[in-house]
C-alpha cells in the first residue's frame, strides 16, 4: 500500500481521507464496514455502477418520488382549473374576476365533458412531473457545483477510469484523523489519500 498523504495538510484545511481500491468487491465491503463503523459522511467514487453499493452504504430511499408525485398532481389539477375556466360560460372569482364566456353550444355536448379533459389532464400531469423530477434532482443533489475539493487531485481522476475510491469527510463527527486513517487502512486499500479543501 502506498501513500500519498501531503504534509502541509492541517486538521483546518482537511475535506477528508480517501482510500483507493481496485476492485468492486473491495469497495463494496469497504463501505459495508464504514457503515457498520458508524461514520454518517463518507461517499464512494466509482466509475460504473455497482449493484447494491447504495445498501452497503446505508444510503435511505430518496423523497424524489414523492416529490414527483405531487408535482404529477398539481399539474393534474391545473388542468382542470384551467379547463373549467376556459369553457365557462359565466364564472365570478370573488368578484374580482368576471369572466363572460361564448354560449355557445356545439352539437349538444356538455361544456365540462371529463372526456374533453383527458388529453390536456393527461399533458399538464406528465409535464409537472417531468419538471419536478428535473428541478428536484437539480436541489436535491445540490447541483450545479461548481467546485468540489475532491476535482483537485489527481489521483482520484481515475475514479471514472479504472478506480474505486472511499472518502470519510472530516465534518463527520466520528472523525478523527489518525483514527480514520488507521481505519481505511484496516480495509486494505491500494492508498490512502488525504484530500485538501
Amino acid at each position: 500500500m502506498s501513500e500519498v498523504t501531503p504534509t502541509n495538510v492541517t486538521r483546518g484545511d482537511l475535506y477528508g481521507l480517501a482510500a483507493e481500491f481496485t476492485t468492486t468487491p473491495a469497495i463494496y465491503h469497504a463501505a459495508e464496514k464504514t457503515n457498520a463503523a458508524g461514520f454518517k459522511w463518507f461517499d464512494c467514487l466509482v466509475p460504473f455502477p455497482v449493484h447494491g453499493l447504495d445498501r452497503a452504504m446505508g444510503v435511505k430511499m430518496t423523497i424524489l418520488p414523492i416529490l414527483v408525485f405531487f408535482g404529477g398532481m398539481t399539474g393534474l389539477f391545473a388542468a382542470c382549473v384551467l379547463q373549467i375556466f376556459t369553457n365557462a360560460m359565466e364564472f365570478d372569482f370573488w368578484a374580482l374576476l368576471p369572466v363572460v364566456g361564448y354560449q355557445y353550444d356545439v352539437s349538444g355536448k356538455p361544456f365540462l365533458a371529463a372526456a374533453a379533459f383527458v388529453p390536456v389532464a393527461f399533458e399538464m400531469t406528465v409535464l409537472f412531473s417531468a419538471l419536478t423530477a428535473v428541478f428536484g434532482t437539480l436541489f436535491l443533489n445540490k447541483l450545479p457545483m461548481f467546485y468540489h475539493p475532491v476535482l483537485k487531485h489527481e489521483a482520484l481522476s481515475r475514479a471514472t477510469d479504472d478506480r474505486f475510491f472511499l472518502i470519510i469527510e472530516a465534518r463527520d463527527p466520528k472523525f478523527s484523523q489518525d483514527e480514520v486513517e488507521t481505519f481505511l487502512k484496516s480495509l486494505n486499500p491500494e492508498a490512502v489519500i488525504a484530500l485538501e479543501k
